[in-house]
């Protein structure tokens, strides 16, 4: 069963709308809350630049319990540490706040993304980046879209044309690798963007801000709404060793530009010393 025909449209209907409540409520939340009383509690995860507030933990639990509230029996997994079993089949992925970073320092990259997928996959994904008030949605089979108005993605078919969007690893390790792979990169392309989150970097590539998008090490809540978002807009989404977008390698391009970037991506790994 293909993901738009594993639940009927109603059913997406309503778990869009429920996404999409408690987006824009945590949204506000964070958005108010900085701007009223800064950011008081700070807490690392990953490494020494992994950050957490005290309103990625508040913004879960507003959404955990908002969701609860409304469908008791959904599976739950967020980012700060939600992991509620269910039995209705239905599944949500978390992120309270994509970009905490730019969040703790007042850059306006960040967003709230939720998804709700079955066993079949993605069925509705909501990105909501509070900063510049833009509500970007999809459910499966039924288009992507931006503050109600449909939107899709660039029609640019020659890589050296291409704007390019990707994000880095917290691990020092990680992130010394992926400086190599941009700097071979870059001369290939028009350019390169770093927003510094992956919600909003898979929503450009779905309105054509961007042409590309590739990141490695994500969550499965970085990745599940954009993701769908993208897809919906028209974007292909693989990995970039050739097989299905995962948490751990993802590439999201439009049609014309997708494989170019595949390839080229896959050219570069394979130079000695990468």
């Amino acid at each position: 069963m293909s993901p738009s025909a594993s639940l009927q449209p109603a059913h997406r209907a309503e778990l869009l709308a429920l996404a999409t409540e408690l987006a824009l409520a945590a949204g506000h939340l964070a958005h108010q809350g900085r701007a009223e009383r800064g950011v008081a509690e700070t807490f690392t995860k990953s490494s020494a630049t992994d950050m957490v507030t005290e309103f990625d933990k508040a913004n879960e639990a507003l959404i955990v319990g908002g969701i609860l509230a409304a469908r008791p029996h959904d599976a739950i997994v967020g980012e700060e540490g939600t992991d509620t079993a269910g039995t209705s089949g239905v599944h949500w992925l978390i992120d309270p706040i994509d970009g905490t970073t730019n969040f703790l320092y007042g850059l306006p990259g960040w967003a709230v993304s939720i998804a709700a997928g079955t066993s079949d996959g993605t069925q509705v994904g909501v990105v909501y980046v509070p900063c510049t008030d833009e509500l970007f949605t999809a459910a499966a089979g039924e288009g992507a879209h931006l503050n109600g108005t449909p939107i899709s993605c660039s029609t640019t078919d020659d890589l050296a044309l291409a704007l390019v969007a990707t994000g880095f690893s917290y691990l020092p390790d990680r992130r010394a690798a992926q400086a190599q792979r941009l700097a071979a990169l870059l001369p290939q392309v028009r350019d390169m963007r770093r927003s510094g989150a992956a919600a909003p970097d898979l929503c450009s590539v779905a309105a054509g801000r961007v042409d590309v998008y590739y990141e490695q090490w994500l969550g499965a809540w970085d990745l599940a709404a954009g993701e769908l978002i993208a897809r919906e807009a028209g974007c292909i989404s693989g990995s970039l060793d050739g097989g299905p977008a995962r948490p751990g390698s993802v590439l999201v391009a439009n049609p014309a530009l997708f494989a170019k970037a595949q390839q080229l991506i896959a050219q570069i790994d394979a130079q000695p010393g990468f």
